[in-house]
């Protein structure tokens, strides 16, 4: 099970649950989501990658590779008091995902429940510095969100 910490539930924890049941992932994991505008997305951006401007999301992996989520994989990122893995956390822009969905004609909330997937997947080790591992990624997000009825046409 993937446990999302967030704020706002903005339903990810529906596509956390089926991230985790589409990517056959097994123990207990833990996620933090903030969603946040774009100034603090674009200092976080200018922090930790070196990029002066905002961007839609960002994620932060705490783990080098994946396996089951238990204290005996991940010793040193296992929270005993949650009981679950700490996989990483994952910020999404509010203000770049309006634009964005209203860009590509699919709304906010669906655009920001594409980004959460996209996020997440990068926490769990998917990556797209090749045009192959961007079909893949992109390919495995929108399977997810499909699977729960998200689909472009929202």
């Amino acid at each position: 099970m993937l446990r999302v910490e967030c704020e706002q539930e903005n339903g990810f924890q529906a596509i956390a649950d089926a991230t985790f049941a589409t990517l056959k992932l097994h123990g207990e994991a833990i996620v933090e989501v903030t969603l946040t505008d774009a100034e603090t997305i674009r200092e976080l951006n200018i922090a930790t990658r070196g990029i002066d401007r905002p961007t839609d999301v960002l994620s932060f992996p705490m783990l080098e590779t994946i396996d089951i989520f238990d204290q005996t994989h991940y010793p040193y990122s296992y929270d005993a008091e949650c009981s679950a893995v700490r996989i990483g956390s994952v910020a999404i822009c509010r203000e770049i995902a309006v634009k964005q969905g209203e860009e590509y004609g699919h709304g906010t909330e669906r655009e920001i429940a594409y980004l959460f997937a996209h996020g997440l997947l990068h926490l769990l080790g998917y990556d797209h510095e090749t045009q192959e591992e961007e079909q893949e990624m992109t390919a495995t997000a929108e399977r997810i969100l499909t699977g729960l009825g998200i689909t472009r046409d929202i």
